[in-house]
């Protein structure tokens, strides 16, 4: 399995309008053969923050995520609304 986790700091009254584009891309993606899980997280006291958590087959089905029609559209509708962006992946430890 392949983790990744996406924190996104969105520019001051662009909430209303990032949500929805960042809820269809974790729904689509949800429809993609390597995708498992799509969360996105947000806590009221940091009003301005997205955490994303999303898991893969691997990383090329990561890969394969960003290459698609969805995240691409999604990618160009909300560049503007974000001021930072921190991406970490994981690859799972096998004991």
């Amino acid at each position: 399995m392949f983790a990744v986790t996406v924190t996104l700091e969105i520019a001051k009254g662009r909430m209303p309008e990032f949500l929805p584009a960042v809820l269809e891309n974790a729904r689509a993606s949800l429809d993609e053969p390597a995708c498992h899980r799509f969360d996105v997280w947000a806590e009221p006291e940091r009003p301005d923050e997205v955490y994303l958590y999303e898991l893969y087959d691997d990383a090329a089905g990561f890969d394969a995520h960003r290459a698609t029609p969805h995240y691409k559209t999604f990618d160009a509708a909300v560049r503007d609304m974000i001021v930072d962006k921190t991406v970490r992946t994981y690859s799972r430890m096998q004991a």
